[in-house]
């Protein structure tokens, strides 16, 4: 933190931080007639959102109106105060259920390259909730043609997802789930290949889900004359009379001085990737090794925050996902795959002890409230199961990985009692677990924990079942681990209604901004529907941006 600082460069606006609230945040400023610059620490734009499934939760928004789906505000902040409760102040709640929609409307208008779509039936998290819907309020941004950005698309971090060459909403993913079970997933199958063979004759880079919503904000920061530095970490914050002024970064091997004349938004993620920061904030045990955040995240602008005197918040909490560690040492996130109707999920003793359809977030609390017995938790399907439904990024019927063998990765058994040695819990345990799952399932009632009992449960379930999460299980039997993996971290820096950045008596930290992952977020302790990461993080990049426009982004 300086004084009398020698610029190096000058803007309206720097963004630290490239993933969907940075970008979105600069192409506003960008739109606002003001100068814009972001500074993105790796070789690749995009950070976890390119990472991610791309939807947002934005209430009350454009696309739900345009599909025929009716939302109202008065709905929406219903549903928000039964989920998120008092955890964060109602005037912060207040401002993104009435900004968010006003930020859809804007890119919707003022650019030509950012367009969503309303995914039907994709429900809130909590859909039988005050104000829930069982139809869902998530948008996913429009597949796009990857051509488009020009050089820029050998920059885009890339998700790697095992679609095995094919490109899909996930609307239309949640339909080819089925593709052994329904029509639909057959028709659906039919249109995500012939769109494949037509990219593969015509030369199109297909991108959707996270690398789409990426891709587009890319091209309306392009378009609203944004600059985009890469390979340029973030160092310290230059704060002058209290006032933050720019940033001192690494730009080709030297530092160098950023002034921003209206202000400095911070979009750079959370800790995920830093251990010291995990080990002193996270609940116990917590590995960097269980994150699906981009690799980045080290929590360099949460640093940076407190050193200039920002309260923090929700420090012990991540956005949960629940995830399996794959031979090559990757993460695979479950997500439809803990909607398989022939499995369930156990921990060291054998036992079920959760709902194995939870939503993701919750799904990790419930594993940490279990305690050690969950940290070594495995997910059982039989091979009905394997032949039928998509599982840990496998088509239907496709074989087991060499190496998911070899490794010893894959555990199985012909009966239960022959599986529990292969996973180390007690037979009697898990024979007992598999007949009580099994005669329920016969039932089509979880009396137990209500699987398949909510709206959400259903969405990823097999509509052909009387219950579309439960089917009795037969040997034989497969199970891969299961960790309390995360998509990132959920504390940080607390902000006000115009996403300025606070210290702990209240005040204003003046020029400083921040938003996404290095905010404490506004949904609180819980995670209200598909996309409330991206949502808000793009909501409040944009109330960010447009607050400093309106000060005349002079320092």
């Amino acid at each position: 933190m300086t004084r009398g600082t020698t610029w190096d460069h000058e803007y309206d606006v720097v963004v630290v931080g490239s993933g969907a609230g940075g970008l979105a945040a600069a192409a506003t400023a960008g739109r606002r007639g003001l100068s814009a610059l972001v500074v993105e620490k790796t070789d690749k734009y995009g950070g976890s959102s390119a990472l991610s499934g791309g939807a947002i939760w934005v209430p009350n928004n454009v696309y739900l109106e345009r599909a025929g789906e009716r939302d109202t505000l008065e709905n929406a902040r219903t549903y928000m105060d039964a989920t998120v409760g008092d955890r964060v102040p109602a005037d912060r709640k207040e401002a993104y259920l009435t900004r968010g929609p006003e930020m859809v409307e804007f890119f919707d208008r003022e650019t030509s390259h950012v367009r969503f779509m309303y995914t039907p039936g994709y429900s809130d998290y909590y859909p039988e909730a005050p104000g829930g819907k069982p139809q869902g309020r998530s948008v996913e941004p429009c597949i796009i043609d990857g051509k488009k950005l020009g050089p820029e698309f050998k920059n885009l971090r890339r998700a790697g997802l095992p679609t095995y060459g094919l490109t899909m909403t996930s609307g239309e993913f949640g339909k080819l789930n089925m593709v052994m079970r329904t029509w639909k997933g057959k028709q659906t199958s039919l249109v995500v290949g012939l769109r494949a063979v037509k990219a593969l004759l015509t030369g199109q880079k297909l991108l959707s889900l996270g690398e789409a919503l990426v891709a587009r904000l890319r091209l309306a920061l392009r378009e609203a004359g944004g600059e985009l530095w890469l390979s340029t970490p973030f160092q310290d914050l230059v704060v002058e009379d209290g006032r933050v002024t720019g940033i001192k970064v690494l730009r080709n091997g030297r530092e160098v001085a950023i002034r921003a004349r209206g202000g400095v938004v911070l979009a750079a993620g959370g800790f995920s990737h830093d251990q010291e920061l995990r080990e002193q904030y996270l609940p116990k045990p917590t590995k960097t090794a269980w994150t699906h955040a981009s690799e980045g995240q080290t929590g360099d602008t949460l640093r940076a925050g407190l050193a200039a005197g920002a309260a923090v918040d929700l420090m012990d909490k991540v956005w949960g996902a629940p995830s399996v560690p794959t031979p090559d040492g990757k993460l695979f996130f479950l997500v439809a795959d803990r909607a398989v109707p022939s499995m369930v999920i156990v921990d060291a003793e054998g036992d079920r002890y959760v709902k194995e359809t939870l939503p993701y977030h919750e799904f990790l609390d419930r594993m940490y409230e279990h305690g050690e017995k969950a940290m070594t938790s495995w997910m059982i399907i039989d091979e009905w199961a394997h032949r039928k439904y998509v599982w840990v990024g496998l088509f239907p019927g496709q074989p087991f990985p060499k190496d998911w063998k070899s490794t010893g990765f894959l555990k199985s058994g012909e009966t239960a009692e022959e599986l529990a040695a292969q996973i180390g819990v007690p037979a009697d345990r898990l024979k007992a677990t598999i007949e009580r799952f099994n005669a329920m399932a016969a039932g089509a009632k979880d009396e137990d924990f209500g699987r398949g009992d909510s709206a959400y449960d259903n969405y990823y379930g097999d509509p052909t079942l009387p219950n579309p999460n439960l089917r009795p299980m037969k040997g034989p039997f497969y199970a891969v681990p299961v960790v309390p993996g995360d998509i990132g971290t959920k504390g940080g820096l607390v902000t006000d209604t115009e996403a300025r950045v606070l210290r702990h008596d209240g005040s204003v930290i003046e020029g400083l901004y921040a938003t996404g992952n290095c905010s404490a977020a506004v949904t609180g302790e819980t995670y209200p529907g598909p996309g409330a990461t991206l949502g808000p993080a793009m909501t409040f990049g944009y109330v960010a941006a447009t607050h400093i426009a309106a000060q005349g982004a002079t320092a």
